[in-house]
């Protein structure tokens, strides 16, 4: 096989399928990326078993073929070539020549037969919806997926459709992120969940705007994601999710409106005095006009004041910083409301329409 293209989209298009390369793994062949070219298409295509990534672009393709390359060193000798052009050659012996304005490589190559190819799904039971949609809807909840791989089915994230409504959820065991759109259709009613990963690397790859469209297709082992010549495909988290709703509530005895970034720049002070070993609370006193945030540890000790507006009983609460500065740094909002009973239930940030943030707090000592 042999073909030319510019080096800049081989590399650009090599980092996108580099994301399925696993980080240790007892097969060799799985660090390895498939090199095809075909009809003036290059393929490129990686697969760690549970995620597969596979991206095309044009190129002047002389002779047509598929070749197996271990996928880092390719990277690596891409990335560290300077001129723009650059040529690609295997033999039949799959020997590997890369060539780049006066530089060349020589790498050795696989037979792409020892390759696990990704699944084949049928693209019947899809949905469309904007890339820059579902990059923010992951953004916004992948935060609080739980890493224990203990409890497999809350190491990942709830996709749940009914008609028109699209919901993404997630959940630890401290915290519930919910985040919900309306689309452009009604579909079939699907519940299904993803694995973190995935997301997280699909979060990365989706560059697209709001008018950006790409396709969500689902089986009943694999979601695919298809946009910009771009299939990234993984397998389903079997077993039933947590009833997300009927953890959110709309009860609530004091509700307070505050600015969002005044808020977050507060809590993040106060993360100076804590260590890991330590992790103490934050304290938040809710007072008629004004917030008022108390940190005490070892190390010293803060107090911030915020103007608010208050509706309600005044209430004493403590609670992670980290898990209320998760939520206010992914919503793009100049205010945000919370919702709270008392000090040992959990307070509720939300927008029923769009999001919903479940936060347990911490018992405050004496």
């Amino acid at each position: 096989m042999r073909f030319e293209c510019n080096r800049t989209k081989m590399e650009e298009s090599i980092n996108i399928v580099l994301k399925a390369i696993p980080v240790r793994t007892t097969m060799p062949v799985l660090e390895c990326m498939v090199v095809k070219a075909v009809n003036g298409v290059i393929t490129l295509t990686t697969n760690d078993m549970n995620l597969g990534i596979e991206t095309s672009f044009d190129a002047d393709v002389a002779e047509d073929g598929i070749v197996l390359v271990n996928a880092k060193m390719l990277s690596d000798v891409v990335r560290k070539f300077d001129s723009d052009e650059f040529h690609f050659a295997a033999d039949d012996e799959y020997r590997i020549t890369l060539t780049s304005g006066s530089s060349k490589f020589h790498l050795s190559g696989i037979d792409s037969d020892e390759f696990p190819m990704l699944p084949q799904m049928d693209k019947n039971h899809k949905i469309t919806i904007s890339q820059m949609t579902l990059r923010d809807m992951i953004n916004q909840t992948i935060f609080s997926i739980s890493k224990n791989e203990n409890n497999k089915i809350i190491t990942g994230e709830l996709f749940e459709i009914t008609g028109d409504k699209f919901m993404i959820a997630s959940l630890d065991l401290h915290r519930v992120s919910q985040r919900i759109v309306r689309l452009k259709e009604s579909y079939d009613n699907t519940k299904v969940v993803i694995p973190g990963k995935a997301l997280t690397e699909l979060s990365k790859i989706l560059q697209g705007g709001v008018d950006d469209e790409m396709e969500i297709y689902f089986s009943e082992n694999h979601a695919l994601f298809e946009f910009d010549r771009t299939i990234l495909i993984t397998q389903l988290i079997e077993g039933n999710y947590y009833n997300v709703d009927q953890m959110m509530s709309n009860e609530y005895e004091t509700k307070v409106t505050i600015n969002r970034m005044e808020f977050y720049n507060s809590l993040d002070r106060s993360t100076l005095l804590n260590r890991e070993s330590e992790n103490q609370p934050i304290v938040l006193h809710i007072n008629d006009q004004d917030l008022n945030l108390d940190m005490n540890t070892k190390m010293g000790s803060m107090n911030d004041k915020i103007s608010i507006t208050k509706e309600g009983k005044d209430l004493d609460i403590s609670f992670s910083s980290k898990y209320l500065m998760d939520v206010l740094k992914v919503l793009d909002l100049e205010e945000v409301t919370m919702y709270l009973v008392n000090s040992r239930s959990p307070v509720f940030i939300k927008d029923d329409e769009t999001y919903n943030y479940l936060i347990l707090p911490i018992s405050m000592q004496g």
